[in-house]
Formats: C-alpha cells, sequence, structure tokens
C-alpha cells in the first residue's frame, strides 16, 4: 500500500475559500478508480509554520499513485491549485 500526503498553504487562507478548495479536491473521491481512501482535512492550529489544508490518500501500489497523478480529473484539480498559487508540500511511502 501506498500513502500519499500533501499539505496546502493557500494565498488566500479564509475559512470559505479553504472550504472551496477542500470541496474541489474531495470532487475526486469515488471518480479516479485507484484512489482507496481520500480525507482533506482543515486546519486549526495557529501556529505560523502551520498549513491550512491537509491531504491524505491511499493507493494500492506505486503505479496506481502514478496513474493518479496525470489523471485527467486529478490534473484539472492540480491546475486550480496553482491558479490561486497554493504552495505545497508532499510525502509519499509504502506501508
Amino acid at each position: 500500500m501506498v500513502k500519499h500526503i500533501v499539505f496546502l498553504k493557500l494565498e488566500d487562507n479564509s475559512e470559505a475559500n479553504k472550504h472551496i478548495v477542500k470541496e474541489r479536491i474531495m470532487s475526486l473521491k469515488d471518480q479516479i478508480e485507484v484512489l482507496i481512501h481520500m480525507e482533506v482535512g482543515l486546519n486549526f492550529s495557529p501556529e505560523e509554520r502551520a498549513f491550512d489544508l491537509a491531504l491524505i490518500t491511499d493507493f494500492k501500489n506505486k503505479e496506481d499513485l502514478l496513474a493518479y497523478a496525470i489523471h485527467p480529473l486529478h490534473v484539472k484539480v492540480l491546475e486550480f491549485l496553482k491558479s490561486i498559487h497554493t504552495l505545497t508540500k508532499v510525502v509519499d511511502y509504502e506501508y
């Protein structure tokens, strides 16, 4: 199994915008066959080092993660995130 975790820092980190971003990302759930599990959490920590959202996904293997990365629906979400100047950090690991 592969865990794919992405932290997102938004230029506009208002609660309304965080919810819009969460909804856009969650629209992928049940739309991409290789995606086993997906959750998006909104940060509540006031620390300056904190990011605004966390995306956690699970895949059967690395190949499925790669298929997800280039899936047209995922690419559309990535383009949206880039358009709103989102900074991201990622961790991928096998478990």
